[in-house]
């Protein structure tokens, strides 16, 4: 299995739709690297970035499953290698 080194991009702005954030981020830990959290008080958002290491569909799926998550954006960038 080929995989791929990303960050995934993460703005949080509801509070409650960290749960969920969460719960996927946990379901998908076998390819996660590390995790930054930055918790920006005077916007009212946190913002997150993960590494990964993971197969192309894996990477896109959770990007794709956080995107639907009301109140969370999310964007991945992708190592040429």
């Amino acid at each position: 299995m080929e995989t791929r080194v990303a960050v995934l991009s993460i703005i949080v702005e509801k509070e409650d739709a960290v749960s969920e954030l969460n719960d996927l981020l946990h379901r998908y830990r076998q390819f996660i690297i590390g995790r930054l959290g930055i918790p920006y008080r005077q916007k009212g958002v946190s913002i997150i970035c993960i590494a990964m290491d993971a197969p192309n569909d894996e990477i896109n799926a959770l990007t794709g499953a956080l995107g639907r998550i009301d109140g969370i954006t999310a964007k991945a960038t992708y190592s040429k290698v």
